[in-house]
């Protein structure tokens, strides 16, 4: 994945800050071209999807007789 500036950023708190943790998840979102998001947003639903299958789900339902 390509960005503007090729600067990898990584946030590092002495302990847990979930504002700033929004701040910088919001910074580099709005780092991404609209594109970049995209392709990230498959890619993770792609991820998903093989560990929902990995796990036994998304299976199609089976019928169960019932005595």
């Amino acid at each position: 994945m390509r960005r503007k500036n090729n600067k990898v950023k990584i946030l590092k708190l002495s302990r847990d800050n979930e504002k700033k943790e929004i701040e910088f998840e919001i910074s580099y979102q709005l780092s991404l071209t609209t594109e970049e998001r995209f392709k990230m947003l498959f890619e993770k639903s792609r991820i998903i999807k093989e560990i929902l299958l990995k796990n036994g789900y998304r299976r199609t339902f089976e019928i169960i007789k019932r005595t």
